[in-house]
């Protein structure tokens, strides 16, 4: 059984020369070190342009029946570009219903899961940053008996409990002149270090043991 990861960059794995950012896909096979894993996850995708890219295609030609798919879109899915901008109630849950009937069509698991939180605080609050998106992954998961792994919920209650200044070392918050690919530091509280993808990997973890996939 392998477990095929599609979504964006806050999934994604990157290169040792890009370090510190690290995608949450990156980390979740040292979390669960008995299970395979492919993660076909690429920086700037939205449902629409990893559609439209072939990029489900490829990963169709590897699925086997048993296996699980993990859908986490949204975060581009939002953006102003038309190539890759979706509608959150029309055409982002039409775009995941692709997935799901083609994982379902090779006898795979299509699991739902809801996008990283962003680290968005504003008077000593936390922000949701959901939109729309969240909503509408959430209703598609129940209309279609889909299981659903809520990140971005488990993740905002696990950011509020950390509190905006330990968070801080989640997301890619660097100083300049610590990191060759970034001699001019970082200010991104969308995409994480090592500790915020350890966070997502085990709350994508703990999902998939809850729900009795693994």
């Amino acid at each position: 059984m392998t477990i095929h990861i599609c979504g964006d960059s806050t999934a994604a794995t990157y290169a040792p020369e890009k370090a510190p950012i690290t995608g949450w896909g990156q980390v979740i096979g040292e979390i669960l070190p008995d299970v395979c894993f492919a993660n076909h996850s690429i920086g700037g995708r939205s449902s629409k342009s990893f559609l439209s890219e072939g990029r489900l295609v490829n990963v169709e030609k590897e699925l086997q029946p048993g296996d699980i798919v993990l859908i986490q879109f949204a975060h581009n899915d939002g953006s102003d570009l038309v190539w890759r901008h979706t509608d959150a109630n029309t055409s982002f849950v039409n775009n995941l219903s692709i997935f799901v009937d083609t994982a379902r069509l090779h006898g795979a698991i299509p699991v739902l899961l809801t996008h990283t939180p962003r680290r968005w605080w504003r008077d000593g609050e936390l922000m949701v940053t959901s939109g729309d998106y969240a909503p509408a992954i959430r209703r598609l998961a129940m209309q279609r008996n889909v299981p659903l792994i809520d990140v971005l919920e488990e993740g905002e209650k696990a950011i509020r409990a950390m509190g905006e200044a330990t968070s801080e070392g989640l997301f890619m918050n660097v100083a300049p002149g610590l990191y060759p690919a970034y001699p001019d530091g970082s200010k991104d509280n969308t995409h994480t270090q090592r500790a915020g993808a350890e966070l997502f990997a085990r709350i994508v973890a703990d999902g998939l043991q809850k729900l009795g996939l693994i």
